[in-house]
């Protein structure tokens, strides 16, 4: 075997590794009489074979052999192998070697759960740093002056493990670690621990808020470190944090992070640490509320204009990245800056030609477009005519294929459509057919074989990535397809924004986007693509009815429905993403909403649906593809669902795994969310004619009613069948058997948001129910009167509370016959106003006007005397503006009040007057006496 892992063949040097790595775990203890003859093979190999499949075997068998070793002197020998070990790792993943790492990630993972020295080595290999002249420079070229590949591999490595192992495991032992590497005199040491503090963050996440002050105080006692790379790592460290434990670090610790980076402006004897100052407060501010923010922007408003005046391109960058995020996140509030700023901003954009300073006048444009955003249409539009000029006279001009300038000038673009609205159109035919030959970049794919030793040519290019499927290599251009997403995201902004306005480019954009529904290679040009879907049917619709199309008329509209709604079906059977899998559902839905038009017949014959207002609609094989993908969509769901339950009885099973399951869950949710808002489209759309396939779906919603199911799952069931008995009528009856007893006992469900689901159910049964609903009366009566507890009316249960009261007044209406009214009418009226649920506030108060208004004998009681509880109420509501009541009904309610002024003796309408509150006295009379 020795002979063999020392051999010029690759092929029988990666075998002998392979069996050396399945002896060690059955065997292992026989091999440590060759330590010494072992760890001299494997340093060799892992430092000096250059075929990675080698490497790659020599990891495992080590790792393999050092979990076999139980002497802790025994495993100390094999620390010189880390650097080593990890470089082997990072190089593999780094070169979309995935699936051969990923076998050994785990191993090493698994050894860094038993061996806590594996993160006190990473910690060593970030202290091989040196303190480069040229990092004080500043230049962009040498960021990483100073740095060794052991700092990058530690660093690397970090991050991966943190995300792997979570913070249950790491935050532990990094807390042992970390303090003493802080307390030391060395700034390597300090600088280590800032470094992994930073990289451990995402992974740790969870962990790391409940520790955050001990965090938060670790990072900004080192902003005072006389050594400006330790002062560097502290605020970068500020910002990572920011960034993975945000918005809690900044609701939480404002008043002392944002002064901090403030000061750290101020360093002008060390510009990078300026300019990485700068770019943590685009961090902090990414996570912020305006009213968080607003404080402060005096002073970090006034430190970055200093900052763009520097002569250094790095700070210079830094500001600009700065000022864009917090004119973003400040909004309106940062009108008050405006003349200070633009002036500036504007300055940089015309005069930033040279090739060494594409970047900062692109990012100048980039905090141009977001500071007009956050001002708004009436501050920016002068400016905004200047600017459009120079990106005009930009977009004209020959750029090289590298320059950033294109991207940027993108996103500035639909910035300013978003700012200027309709005011932007002239400007589009400049605008599109860049924007148009980005969307239709063709994926920059390279295809190799996967044993081959020839690895694609990435060395001249950072954005090429690469992965391993089957027995083939592929690499991808990342650069690419970055401006291919970004440029479909701008399309659907477009679209959205202009409405009717976009009309003349949807030919084009149609069939460039429609495609990109299956674009495997990238899920943001799918998601933008996805997005898109609905505007350009809203976009077509409008034109036609607003009579701006050209003299096409709705024909138009279902030539483009019928190739929209088809390809998003497909697009969704092959989808393999759950998040993307729900915004396709509600695409779809979307696009059924644009299709909705407000009566229809179900043409069995011409298998068409027909609108008597605007055209055609869905035909009915359409509807059939998406009730059949319906069925598919939750039958897939349900087995994601079974495979989570099992991942949740591994043995391994743990928190952080807890955590990750609870995440896909919730995505789960989503899609059955967006399952049931697509039904109840089609319910509202088709009426009774979707009932046939409701029949067919039934075995698939059945199971969603049970109590086995989430919360979510049974609330989507309910609302599925609320809006089956309150569009179908008389049609729905047959389903009432099956469905009102879990109706009924869904109104005493722990969730609050499924009981709100199943009381507005009862109150739509007792109004379309007739006889069907009249033998459960009683029982609706029983359930909903559990809805006067005290703690009915607490935040989280004032919804289902609403609901509960409206569905009583629907009894009261439509079953009088079958109730004590006496007693029942009453108890509805001391309920209101409701002041939560205002859809259902404005439904139940037009019915109570109405009984008023046929002076009800059950409302009014005997000798009128709740006629002070109805006025207070009408009170309450006119009191409220629009909120509570429709105008209409707010109207009758005043005609009603002025009636009994007139009509009431002089007695009663005083003690009645005197049952008020003061201000609602007052405003009773003002509205009338207008």
């Amino acid at each position: 075997m020795f002979q063999s892992v020392t051999s010029n063949s690759p092929k029988l040097q990666e075998s002998a590794f392979f069996m050396f790595s399945q002896l060690a775990q059955f065997i292992g203890q026989l091999l440590i009489p060759y330590i010494t003859d072992l760890h001299t093979v494997f340093l060799n190999v892992l430092n000096n074979s250059p075929n990675p499949d080698v490497k790659i075997a020599a990891l495992s068998a080590v790792i393999n052999f050092i979990q076999c070793l139980s002497s802790s002197n025994d495993r100390d020998r094999f620390q010189d192998l880390l650097p080593s070990m990890m470089r082997t790792l990072t190089e593999a993943l780094n070169s979309g070697q995935e699936a051969t790492a990923q076998e050994a990630l785990e191993l090493l993972i698994e050894l860094a759960g038993t061996e806590p020295r594996l993160f006190a080595n990473l910690m060593k290999m970030l202290l091989d740093v040196e303190d480069d002249p040229a990092w004080h420079s500043a230049e962009p070229k040498d960021e990483d002056a100073g740095e060794t590949s052991n700092y990058s591999v530690g660093q690397e490595c970090l991050d991966r493990l943190s995300i792997a192992l979570g913070g249950n495991t790491i935050v532990p032992v990094a807390s042992e670690q970390l303090p003493a590497y802080l307390s030391a005199p060395e700034w390597q040491k300090h600088h280590a621990a800032l470094i992994a503090l930073a990289q451990i963050a995402e992974g740790c996440q969870k962990v790391m808020i409940k520790n955050l002050e001990q965090v938060v105080n670790m990072v900004l006692t080192s902003f005072q470190h006389p050594h400006p790379r330790v002062r560097w790592a502290a605020i970068n460290a500020i910002g990572q944090l920011s960034t993975d434990l945000g918005p809690d670090l900044q609701v939480q610790y404002h008043q002392r992070v944002l002064p901090a980076l403030a000061s750290a402006m101020d360093d002008f004897q060390n510009p990078r640490v300026q300019a990485h100052a700068a770019s943590a407060v685009l961090n902090f501010s990414e996570n912020c509320t305006p009213e968080i923010l607003t404080p402060y922007l005096d002073g970090i408003v006034h430190k970055l204009l200093l900052l763009l005046q520097n002569s250094k391109q790095m700070v210079q960058e830094g500001a600009l990245t700065a000022l864009a995020s917090v004119a973003d996140s400040s909004q309106e509030h940062f009108q008050k800056y405006y003349d200070a700023v633009m002036p500036y901003l504007k300055a940089i954009l015309v005069n930033a030609t040279d090739k060494s300073n594409r970047m900062l006048r692109a990012k100048a444009m980039e905090c141009i477009s977001l500071v007009g955003m956050a001002v708004g249409k009436e501050k920016f539009k002068e400016d905004a005519k200047q600017v459009m000029e120079v990106l005009m006279s930009l977009q004209g001009s020959q750029m090289e294929t590298d320059d950033p300038t294109t991207s940027y000038m993108l996103q500035a673009w639909a910035r300013l459509c978003k700012c200027l609205g309709q005011e932007f159109l002239p400007y589009m035919s400049v605008v599109m057919p860049p924007l148009l030959q980005s969307a239709q970049l063709k994926p920059d794919v390279t295809i190799t074989s996967a044993d081959s030793d020839n690895e694609i040519d990435d060395s001249d290019d950072e954005s090429m990535e690469t992965i391993t499927l089957g027995d083939k290599r592929i690499g991808i251009k990342t650069s690419v397809l970055e401006e291919k997403a970004t440029a479909c995201n701008m399309l659907c902004c477009y679209a959205d924004e202009l409405k009717e306005g976009f009309y003349p480019w949807i030919d084009q954009v149609a069939p460039t986007l429609v495609p990109l529904l299956k674009f495997y290679f990238h899920e943001e040009v799918r998601k933008a693509a996805v997005s898109a879907m609905p505007e350009l049917l809203r976009s077509a619709k409008l034109a036609v009815e607003k009579g701006i199309a050209q003299g096409r008329n709705e024909t138009y509209v279902k030539q483009l429905s019928d190739y929209i709604v088809p390809a998003l079906v497909e697009a969704l059977h092959k989808e393999p993403d759950t998040e993307i899998c729900a915004n396709m559902l509600d695409a779809l839905n979307e696009c059924l909403q644009v299709d909705y038009f407000k009566s229809f017949t179900l043409s069995i014959i011409h298998h068409i649906i027909f609108s008597q207002i605007s055209g055609l609609l869905l035909d009915e094989s359409q509807v059939r593809s998406i009730v059949d993908e319906i069925k598919q969509v939750i039958t897939a769901s349900s087995s994601r669902k079974r495979e989570r339950a099992e991942r949740a009885k591994a043995e391994d099973f743990d928190a952080e795994e807890g955590e990750l399951l609870k995440e896909e869950n919730e995505q789960e949710e989503e899609v059955f969310d967006q399952v049931g808002e697509i039904l109840g489209t089609l319910i509202k759309t088709f009426k009774a004619s979707f009932l046939p396939f409701f029949d067919e779906l039934s075995s698939y919603l059945m199971p969603m009613w049970g109590k086995d199911k989430t919360a979510e799952e049974r609330r989507i069931a309910i609302c599925i069948f609320d809006d089956l008995a309150e569009q179908c009528h008389e049609a729905a009856l047959k389903y009432y058997d099956t469905y009102l007893p879990f109706l009924l006992e869904a109104c005493n469900d722990e969730s609050p948001d499924v009981r709100q689901a199943a009381v507005y159910g009862l109150g739509v049964c007792a109004e379309f129910g007739g006889s069907v609903f009249k033998p459960l009366v009683g029982e609706a009566l029983s359930r909903l009167n559990s809805y006067q507890a005290s703690n009915a009316l607490q935040p989280d249960n004032v919804m289902a509370y609403d609901n509960a009261v409206s569905a009583l007044g629907k009894i009261c209406q439509f079953h009088r016959d079958s109730i004590d009214s006496a007693q029942v009418i009453p108890a509805w009226l001391n309920c209101l106003p409701i002041r939560s649920d205002l859809i259902e506030a404005k439904v139940v108060h037009d019915q109570l006007c109405s009984m008023a208004e046929r002076s009800d004998v059950e409302l009014l009681g005997p000798n009128n005397q709740y006629l002070p509880k109805i006025v207070s109420i009408f009170a309450e509501i006119l009191c409220a503006g629009k909120d509570l009541a429709t105008e209409q009904t707010a109207g009758r309610m005043v005609n009603l009040l002025r009636q009994l002024q007139q009509t009431l003796p002089p007695s009663t309408l005083a003690s009645t007057w005197s049952s008020l509150q003061p201000q609602q006295q007052l405003a009773l009379q003002s509205i009338l006496s207008s």
